[in-house]
């Protein structure tokens, strides 16, 4: 379990300073250690602090409606007396949670106590308002060694720490206790640099301490939007990442718990942090793609080889034919892609091999070629043009099918497929049938992916616009590559700030293929931004066909996954 339990964004936190975050630290008592085996609760406190203040604190006995355990009273000294008068959970939860609100709980191994509150909030249909929580018995084991402290329990910490209130098992004391353990445990990691709440979350002693001394590393950058480049001693990147506060994540790379060897290996590696200032997160996120495509940072994993992937290829030729190939080239060729490896352009070539007659041999051919017929014309698999008996109108009518399936409704593969894969069915060849599945799979999502493209990359211009915390980010895109971005501010008239950001924005000259002007994931990256709820056209538009792979995919991929998680548990 980590100390801290929060919700990331798509980019990493801003960083909240341990000084202005609202602390709820919470202790219960209870009847018993599971809530889901029937024990209850018998008392709760808590006390709230902010900046090493006290704002308030909250402590009521709580009507379990059943009789406490002997030894329980004996732990506690709760009597079943002593809570007869008190309200039950159904009132004091409300209360606590009105109480807790717009903090991070904070409990001595808080899988016991917040698992409680979370049992009886779901049992008496209450929304669980979902706390950050942080855990002070996993930071312990985390910054105090064996030889400061034989175990972390709370009374052998707050003895450690000097506690102003010693634990006894009752709620309220022993929260107070857990405030003096908590603020013990965040003076020891001051001295370390570690000082938001963002890094106590990520806090490990397993990093070196050479690895902390680096942390002034990242002491100029700004708290800004961006992206960051690891650089060695010789300036060559090692890694390229983003964020929505620069200072923030790089610091982070000294305090965390980096499970990646090579990320620990990098940061020692590491000269210099260089941050480069962007107008939003989807320029950030742009400006990343292009770095890592360019520079190939060593530590990076995704993105680096963009001239790897695979395309399908209808060719252009007196007999057309299809290929798999590395590279889009100007030929007037079809191409569908790009495929996340060979394998999977090679399921989606015999799909379509399988369902049309053009030929599959590589020589190109004469349109009066006089070879020999292979075995596949043979068997009636291919219209024959290498011998000359094929028929130059009935094979362009073949390859217009071919063309249709890549570049429009495959519907015709899809039920020539499907056929196939039904047949296989009846004869109980249901490994076969899910073989041809697959292969049809991969072709429906290299056309999806072609069609989703062209929907961008074939606009010349492309003015969009969405809600930002300062007024709108505006992006400006062409030909399905981001060319400018900026924040336009509350109040200005949009009109002649976006002709401003038209005359600054990158010149784009479109080109052939589905990716005329930049990679495929950078083009993906903008129709995601596109897609997002409050998104509106300042000027220009796009659209999806009605027509297209997507309709065909998901009954597919749905039937994918199924046997995927069948076999896995078999």
């Amino acid at each position: 379990m980590c100390a801290v339990e929060a919700v990331q964004g798509t980019f990493d936190e801003l960083g909240r300073h341990l000084a202005d975050v609202t602390f709820c630290v919470v202790d219960l008592e209870t009847t018993g250690g599971s809530a889901a085996k029937g024990s209850k609760i018998t008392e709760v406190g808590a006390v709230k602090v902010r900046g090493g203040e006290v704002l308030g604190e909250f402590q009521t006995l709580v009507n379990p409606d059943e009789l406490i355990p002997a030894y329980i009273t004996v732990l506690t000294g709760i009597t079943n007396q002593m809570v007869v008068a008190a309200p039950r959970i159904a009132e004091v939860l409300p209360s606590f949670l009105e109480f807790a609100r717009g903090t991070v709980l904070v409990a001595h191994n808080a899988p016991f106590d917040v698992g409680f509150l979370k049992h009886f909030s779901r049992q008496l249909d209450i929304p669980w308002p979902g706390f950050e929580t942080l855990d002070t018995a996993v930071l312990a084991r985390r910054v105090l060694s064996r030889e400061e402290v034989p175990n972390c329990k709370l009374s052998t910490l707050a003895a450690a720490f000097r506690a102003t209130t010693s634990p006894n098992h009752r709620a309220l004391s022993d929260a107070r206790a857990t405030v003096d353990v908590m603020h013990g445990l965040f003076e020891r990691l001051g001295p370390l640099g570690v000082t938001t709440l963002e890094e106590v979350s990520t806090y490990t002693s397993k990093v070196k301490p050479e690895q902390r001394r680096k942390r002034h590393l990242a002491d100029h950058l700004p708290e800004k939007p961006g992206v960051y480049l690891f650089r060695d001693a010789r300036d060559q990147i090692l890694y390229v990442g983003t964020s929505r506060n620069l200072r923030t994540r790089t610091r982070s790379y000294f305090t965390k718990a980096e499970t990646r060897t090579r990320m620990g290996e990098m940061v020692m590696l590491a000269d210099r942090i260089e941050g480069i200032v962007c107008a939003t997160a989807l320029e950030a996120n742009v400006r990343e793609l292009r770095l890592i495509g360019a520079h190939r940072p060593p530590y990076n994993r995704r993105s680096r080889f963009p001239d790897r992937l695979s395309w399908l290829k209808l060719t252009r030729e007196p007999w057309p034919r299809l290929s798999i190939v590395r590279k889009i080239l100007d030929d007037d060729a079809d191409y569908i892609g790009p495929f996340r490896g060979r394998s999977a352009a090679e399921d989606a070539l015999t799909a379509l091999h399988d369902s049309f007659r053009i030929r599959q041999c590589t020589p190109r051919l004469a349109l009066k070629s006089r070879s020999s017929a292979c075995a596949l014309a043979e068997m009636g698999h291919c219209l024959s043009p290498c011998d000359g008996s094929a028929d130059p109108d009935e094979y362009a009518a073949e390859v217009a099918d071919v063309r249709r399936a890549m570049t429009g409704d495959p519907a015709d593969l899809v039920t020539s497929v499907r056929r196939h894969m039904l047949d296989l069915a009846m004869s109980e060849r249901f490994e076969d049938a899910a073989v041809w599945r697959d292969r049809l799979t991969a072709f429906l999502r290299a056309a999806r992916r072609t069609q989703r493209l062209l929907e961008l990359t074939a606009v010349d211009e492309l003015v969009a616009a969405a809600p930002h915390p300062e007024g709108w980010e505006i992006h400006v895109i062409r030909f399905g590559r981001l060319a400018a971005a900026g924040i336009l501010p509350r109040g200005v008239h949009p009109t002649g700030w976006v002709d401003a950001l038209l005359a600054t924005a990158e010149t784009v000259v479109g080109g052939f293929g589905p990716i005329p002007a930049a990679t495929a994931e950078e083009t993906e990256t903008l129709l995601r931004w596109l897609d997002a709820p409050g998104m509106r056209m300042v000027r220009g538009a796009w659209h999806s066909p009605l027509e297209s792979a997507a309709r065909h995919l998901e009954p597919f991929e749905h039937a994918s996954a199924a046997w995927h998680d069948l076999h896995t548990s078999a």
